[in-house]
């Protein structure tokens, strides 16, 4: 026999299935989304969704029973605090079934549970496929910088060296970006960097940088725009496929990310570059 805390975890699976069985429904996801921008009686849901009366009665019973929606004396029905916070976590389920394919074949590295619980974030996004597409939208970022530049990536492709300098000598864009301890960087990285006046944006604190254990979510972005690779089953960021977005929302994910290992980051150690 199940002892007490078993019990417990089966009541907890049934609230949640009950809760997941009441919102798989077109019609009942369609009120709650409607309610989610106003209140509103029955007769004006009915015109707003064109469906028949019956059928919101029906469906609003439903969710009334689930806890999820309420009424008042006058009859205007409008989301509980319950139902309000599920709500908020509906685009995650849309945005993980949406790329299932890809999160099939790709992980969430080393992302901690506050940014995995936030994924929702990333729901209005376009997604970018090919290294050539990926490599133009990420020059893109750097050109339409105008008050920083911030980036976690695992590699340097020499290509984005240039770009995101210059726009720091012709801007005076901020650039700060975070590194893999065992990061690989490609020949004539150095000559570059001295041609560009790198080294002077240093000790002026134009650029900033910082090296953490080892990265495999990375992210892109301005202060308008912001981009996130993740990384296959084998721990390596994909570089071939790339989510982008200038929604508030996901720029302020990729924006949190960025300052969370920043601020988690070790001071940058030259030696440890190995140029390829």
């Amino acid at each position: 026999m199940p002892d007490a805390s078993d019990d417990d975890i089966l009541a907890t699976f049934a609230n949640t299935e009950k809760t997941f069985f009441e919102l798989a429904s077109e019609q009942r996801l369609a009120i709650v989304f409607r309610l989610n921008n106003k209140s509103a009686k029955i007769s004006q849901l009915a015109k707003d969704l064109g469906i028949t009366m019956q059928e919101v009665h029906r469906n609003v019973s439903r969710l009334q029973d689930a806890g999820i929606i309420e009424k008042d004396p006058e009859g205007v029905f409008s989301l509980t605090t319950f139902g309000n916070t599920i709500i908020k976590q509906i685009p995650t389920f849309n945005y993980l079934s949406k790329y299932k394919e890809y999160f099939s074949e790709h992980v969430l590295g080393e992302l901690p549970i506050k940014f995995i619980m936030r994924l929702g974030a990333l729901d209005k996004c376009e997604f970018i496929k090919g290294i050539v597409a990926i490599l133009e939208r990420w020059k893109d970022i750097y050109r339409e910088a105008d008050q920083y530049i911030y980036e976690i990536v695992p590699q340097v492709p020499i290509d984005l060296i240039e770009p995101a300098v210059t726009r720091v000598k012709e801007r005076a864009v901020k650039y700060s970006y975070v590194f893999p301890k065992n990061v690989i960087i490609p020949k004539g990285r150095k000559e570059l960097l001295k041609k560009l006046g790198h080294n002077e944006f240093l000790s002026k604190g134009a650029i900033e940088r910082r090296m953490v254990e080892s990265v495999q979510v990375a992210v892109i972005l301005n202060e308008k725009q912001a981009s996130v690779l993740f990384p296959t089953q084998k721990g390596e960021t994909d570089m071939n496929m790339m989510f982008f977005s200038p929604d508030p929302t996901f720029h302020e994910w990729c924006l949190d990310y960025f300052r969370y290992r920043w601020y988690g980051s070790d001071i940058f150690d030259e030696s440890r570059l190995k140029e390829i």
